[in-house]
This record gives structure tokens, C-alpha cells and sequence, in this order.
């Protein structure tokens, strides 16, 4: 397992591609609604991220297609993508397990227990 925690924005759009082909305007979309309007992407900040995620072998192009006269890059996430996003789920699972566990062990104030 890869230990190493993913951008925000990668996450987003690994998260995304996890259900399927995309492409960039579809990506941003489901961005936005994944998070509940909490994460809004830039097309520069996709972009990068896209490249930077292609080159690591996670994300692959996935086809063009032509739709109103603007043409529509598609994307796909690799067998190494799903991995990673597999990896990032473990790491994310581990943290709020362990937060769940702080939460409810009682506070200690002056070294006492009190209800938390």
C-alpha cells in the first residue's frame, strides 16, 4: 500500500474516474458534486492534475469525441489508478478509525476522566 497521501485534487478526480470515462467539464461536474459543492476545480488545476496523474501512469486518455462543434477529451483511470485510489480508500479508513477511536475514549482534564 502506498503510503503517501493524494492532493485534494487528485483525489477528486481519481474519485471521479472510478465511475467511468469522463471528460474534463464532466469531471469538474461530478467533482463539485461528489464533495457536496465543497471542491470546485479550476480548468487550469484539472488540467495539471490530469497530466500529472497521466504521466504517473493512473489516468489514460480514453478517446476525443467532437459534441457541438467543441471537441471532448476523454479519460479513463489505468489498473495502477485504481490501485492507488484503492491504497488512498485503506490510508483514509485507517484515519477515521483512529479518530473514531479518540472520540470515544473520555477527555481527561487535570487528570481526571470527564464525558467527552
Amino acid at each position: 500500500m502506498s503510503t503517501a497521501e493524494l492532493r485534494e485534487p487528485a483525489f477528486w478526480v481519481l474519485t471521479t474516474l472510478a465511475r467511468g470515462r469522463a471528460h474534463g467539464y464532466g469531471i469538474i461536474q461530478s467533482v463539485a458534486e461528489l464533495s457536496a459543492g465543497n471542491v470546485t476545480l479550476a480548468v487550469t488545476t484539472l488540467y495539471k492534475t490530469l497530466e500529472r496523474l497521466e504521466s504517473d501512469g493512473l489516468v489514460e486518455g480514453a478517446g476525443d469525441e467532437v459534441v457541438g462543434g467543441r471537441l471532448r477529451r476523454y479519460y479513463t483511470l489505468t489498473s495502477a489508478g485504481t490501485q492507488r485510489l484503492e491504497d488512498e480508500t485503506q490510508r483514509l479508513a485507517l484515519k477515521v478509525r483512529a479518530l473514531e477511536a479518540g472520540l470515544r475514549r473520555p477527555a481527561v482534564v487535570s487528570g481526571r476522566a470527564v464525558e467527552a
